[in-house]
């Protein structure tokens, strides 16, 4: 039986991996338009930062690991049209331009996502860069020895994170982001401010409800950025980080997808048509807080449908668990971190949503470097349960998000959470943990412990 992957992905990585294992005599081609694979996007930032040396250091896979596995491994390949009905492809050969037409029994679609570029006027100018593939990882990276004040669009994971990387390495850089908060996809007002805060103090000129309206060249051999309220900047380079768009477009009109393109998959990865999976950034995903299909273009997320959809090809063995959309990131020293719902998000889908915060130290107050660290905890008022969690502090409280995951993916309720068995030891904890706490927060603004 023959299987197909288009797109070597961080999905289509993983799926292969899986099929090796659960169908060894498959015969696999995986069809991908890039010479590399397995760039992780946060290498740009990493090396401006000076955490790697180069953002090859960032990969963990190449094609020659599958190809002496038996895989057919065509780099440089584009697929330029599925014919779901005839199970038929036309690929082409990027570097010699010749197309041929093939078969498959199984495709899994990971084809990913590309980066959104905003309809701005003159966004097509060489000085804004784009920073998705591993070649857009390159160009701004061998851009910024060259510049020093760089404009970042888009306020997201991505934008944050290459100011910070942009900064460390010395340059100037101005962030500006359409609506009122950065990170507003994932985190409350309250951290989105603490983030703004940071990043102020690290030098990072920061305008938020702004937005770009035209990239022009100034007479100088700059770039001018122009923006809706009449004001001007001046910068040797603009990076565009503003969201993901599914790239399904092979598809289009041959299987269910969701309003915004991506693939819809039952949990086994299959889509509507029984010889076609999906995975990663082109296919929705179950969202446990609202219990409805979610797009959530992550790494973490794409590698587990990957592998379900590869263990699945044949057989259907095992069902998604869902996902919380769990995220971290480092902000300079401060880690920041989420899962599940914020309260807007919360409200958005109609629930009876509350909050609480807690802020304190991170562990006893006689330790040094007793960190404070703030959590947001949302939660649902009818059924207690645990619809999501952002943290931030100069402690790394990473773990403590997967935590809350695990809750949330376990129907977990804030008295659990309350209550929930965790470590003491002044070194890591207070006698309470501080997600103990914040659980009893939420206990408390509900009048009490549910009676059991």
């Amino acid at each position: 039986m023959k299987v197909v992957v288009i797109g070597c992905t961080h999905a289509g990585i993983a799926a292969v991996k899986e099929i090796l294992t659960y169908y060894p005599d498959a015969d696999i081609t995986v069809y991908e338009r890039q010479s590399e694979i397995s760039y992780l996007s946060c290498a740009s930032y990493l090396q401006l930062e000076g955490t790697i040396t180069t953002i090859e250091d960032a990969r963990y896979a190449d094609p020659e690991d599958f190809v002496k596995q038996g895989v057919h491994m065509k780099v440089n390949h584009d697929v330029v049209r599925v014919d779901a009905k005839a199970h038929t492809l036309l690929v082409q050969d990027l570097l010699t331009k010749k197309l041929t037409n093939t078969t498959y029994d199984k495709l899994i679609m990971a084809t990913g996502s590309i980066t959104a570029i905003p309809a701005i006027p003159g966004i097509e100018n060489a000085k804004v860069q784009l920073c998705k593939t591993y070649d857009q990882a390159h160009d701004l990276c061998d851009y910024a020895p060259d510049s020093k004040r760089i404009a970042i669009i888009g306020g997201g994971y991505v934008g944050v994170e290459l100011a910070s990387g942009y900064v460390t390495s010395g340059h100037e850089v101005l962030l500006i982001q359409r609506p009122s908060n950065l990170l507003n996809a994932y985190v409350e007002p309250l951290i989105a401010d603490k983030v703004a805060d940071v990043l102020k103090k690290r030098g990072v000129h920061l305008l938020t409800d702004t937005q770009v309206t035209a990239f022009k060249d100034a007479p100088n051999g700059k770039l001018l950025i122009n923006t809706e309220h009449g004001q001007d900047y001046e910068v040797d380079m603009a990076a565009i980080s503003a969201g993901m768009i599914p790239q399904t477009d092979l598809l289009q009109g041959q299987v269910a997808m969701a309003k915004n393109g991506a693939l819809l998959t039952d949990d086994y990865m299959q889509t509507s048509d029984p010889d076609i999976l999906a995975a990663g950034d082109a296919a929705m995903c179950h969202y446990n807080p609202t219990g409805e299909d979610a797009y959530a273009p992550l790494v973490s997320h794409a590698i587990r449908q990957g592998a379900l959809a590869g263990i699945n090809t044949f057989e259907r063995r095992l069902r998604t668990i869902g996902t919380q959309i769990t995220t971290g990131m480092m902000i300079f020293d401060y880690t920041v971190t989420c899962t599940g719902m914020t309260l807007a998000a919360a409200k958005a889908a109609r629930l009876n949503a509350a909050s609480v915060v807690y802020e304190g130290p991170y562990r006893p107050e006689f330790m040094p470097d007793a960190y404070p660290v703030t959590v947001e905890l949302v939660y649902d008022r009818n059924t207690r349960k645990i619809l999501g969690a952002q943290l931030m502090c100069e402690h790394d409280v990473s773990q403590a998000a997967n935590t809350v995951s695990a809750l949330i993916q376990n129907n977990g309720t804030i008295d659990q959470l309350a209550f929930l068995d965790m470590l003491f030891s002044p070194n890591f904890n207070d006698t309470y943990n501080y997600l103990n706490l914040a659980g009893q927060l939420a206990v408390n603004q509900e009048k009490g412990y549910l009676r059991t």
